[in-house]
């Protein structure tokens, strides 16, 4: 099984180079520099025949920037997806594209299903979900993974955020208002592999954690993972924050395709915080993980 993986060394690209890499299959890693899905002319260069699998990572994923750049956000998220899945559809490519849980209105109380219809409220989510729209547009064989709250080792992420404002700080206050699902970009590489594995129907799926929490909650569990007192963190809401997009409060995504399908969902994301906590946590070496 030949593989494509575009976005390559970003945080999820570049664990995904890992977990493909343990298969023993031939990958073709491409990043800025070596493909601009923006440009329709870059991405019939970049992207040759004989490929199984194009994954694409790459994505502006700046959600407050975004409010002010929706047009070079829709360049990437939108006219790139677009680009990427008519280039598949004339190569033969199986087109998997990461897609987000911030294409939904995110006012509910029960995990969002994979056919429910996209109401985003910002423009990051309105650009993906016009990712989705040129995907399914485009190409008949795909598959549309959407994920949600992600950290790993390779780039910033919360974890890694909340644990150096801890060095500095007495107390964090985090909202209690956003819930969702963090999810571990090597848990989610390894899901993105079964389902190509598997050759799952053409679709949408959703690769978080299982269960539900908030950034408070989370915050919290990093604290444990790095010796500190989780009461340091103080409950806030998203009301004392004057930021410009808008978030999903509740964003949590349910998993049936997968389970329909026999797929296994990643597991429990306070399981799996715990075991990758040491691994998040340490200093980042990239060069040494893409060796």
């Amino acid at each position: 099984m030949k593989w494509t993986i575009v976005g390559a060394k970003g945080m999820l690209g570049t664990d995904l180079i890992t977990r493909v890499k343990r298969e023993g299959y031939e990958i073709t890693a491409l990043d800025l520099g070596d493909i601009d899905i923006t440009d329709a002319a870059s991405v019939q260069g970049a992207l040759t025949p004989g490929q199984d699998i194009v994954v694409n990572c790459a994505a502006f994923t700046a959600v407050d920037p975004a409010e002010e750049n929706e047009g070079t956000a829709f360049r990437v998220n939108a006219t790139g997806a677009a680009n990427l899945a008519r280039r598949c559809a004339q190569t033969g490519a199986r087109l998997i594209q990461v897609s987000t849980d911030y294409v939904f209105r995110g006012d509910g109380t029960t995990p969002w299903n994979e056919y429910d219809a996209p109401d985003p409220l910002s423009a990051y989510g309105r650009t993906k979900a016009a990712g989705e729209w040129a995907v399914q547009t485009y190409t008949k064989d795909y598959l549309i993974v959407r994920t949600a709250w992600l950290y790993g080792r390779f780039g910033n992420c919360f974890p890694k955020t909340m644990v150096r404002l801890a060095q500095s700080h007495d107390t964090l206050k985090v909202v209690t208002d956003e819930v969702g699902q963090p999810t571990w970009t090597v848990d989610l590489a390894d899901l993105i592999v079964r389902l190509a594995q598997a050759k799952a129907p053409t679709g949408i799926y959703h690769g978080t954690s299982c269960g539900k929490t908030s950034w408070n909650g989370f915050t919290k569990e990093i604290m444990k993972a790095v010796g500190k007192d989780p009461s340091m963190v103080l409950e806030t809401t998203a009301a004392a924050f004057d930021r410009p997009a808008k978030r999903p409060s509740f964003s949590a995504l349910a998993h049936g395709e997968l389970r329909k399908i026999g797929i296994e969902p990643i597991g429990d994301w306070r399981e799996r915080w715990h075991a990758a906590a040491d691994t998040v946590l340490v200093p980042e070496d990239p060069a040494s993980a893409r060796a």
